[in-house]
């Protein structure tokens, strides 16, 4: 059981966002990591208990899967130096994080962030979910409305027009044009202060496992597998 995050963690990401530079972190780096990164990674261990029920393949290092505090900012015209939330992601360990579907979740003051889907499928990802969109549609518009009251409608960006190799008639065209499929939610940040907050993600990543397991199908042909893994509690 996780007990819930400090109020502590939420002071210190309201004050990160005033105060978002290295002077002010650096003296503080002790709080970040004993009220944030330390219980976050308790929390991941927590979820991967759960995950072993309904998303073995989706069971992650606690180490890894908590994404780090600092902003990659070569590219950016925001130099801020730290992200102003903590997040976790729980891909498909024999799939990759980037291209294949899975589990997110995000804290910052105001909110906890829930996410499930398909993110940012590279091109061989994308066209492989696509047609296997084309074959099976009925049951995955089916499957994807179990979520919906926990988790909103499955959503995304979309290309405006049909890609190439497919009829523009064909009844799954909204779903083949689309290039995410995601759900997304936000919880008050009160929450995070309870022992509530993890069956409330546990309920939901175990809502769009049906889905996840359906997008991750079609790129799971040539992908090498990884025994389950089970990471101390």
């Amino acid at each position: 059981m996780f007990p819930g995050f400090s109020p502590d963690a939420l002071t210190f990401l309201r004050s990160l966002k005033r105060n978002n530079r290295r002077e002010w972190f650096q003296p503080r780096k002790e709080i970040f990591e004993t009220k944030l990164k330390t219980p976050m990674v308790q929390l991941v261990e927590a979820i991967n208990a759960e995950l072993l029920d309904f998303a073995p393949e989706h069971i992650t290092d606690p180490k890894k899967a908590v994404y780090r505090i600092y902003r990659d900012t070569r590219f950016s015209a925001d130099k801020t130096p730290y992200k102003t939330h903590i997040a976790a992601i729980f891909p498909d360990r024999n799939l990759g994080k980037q291209s294949a579907a899975g589990f997110y979740f995000h804290l910052t003051d105001k909110s906890v962030g829930i996410a499930a889907g398909s993110y940012m499928p590279g091109p061989d990802e994308l066209r492989a979910i696509r047609a296997w969109l084309a074959e099976n549609h009925a049951a995955f518009r089916k499957a994807s409305r179990g979520p919906q009251k926990l988790l909103g409608k499955l959503e995304g960006s979309a290309v405006t027009r049909m890609p190439k190799g497919f009829d523009a008639a064909h009844p799954a065209e909204d779903l083949i044009r689309m290039k995410q499929w995601l759900y997304w939610v936000e919880l008050d940040a009160k929450i995070a202060t309870t022992p509530r907050l993890l069956p409330e993600l546990v309920k939901r990543f175990r809502a769009a496992a049906p889905v996840i397991a359906m997008l991750n199908a079609p790129l799971r042909k040539n992908a090498p597998k990884s025994p389950t893994a089970t990471y101390p509690a």
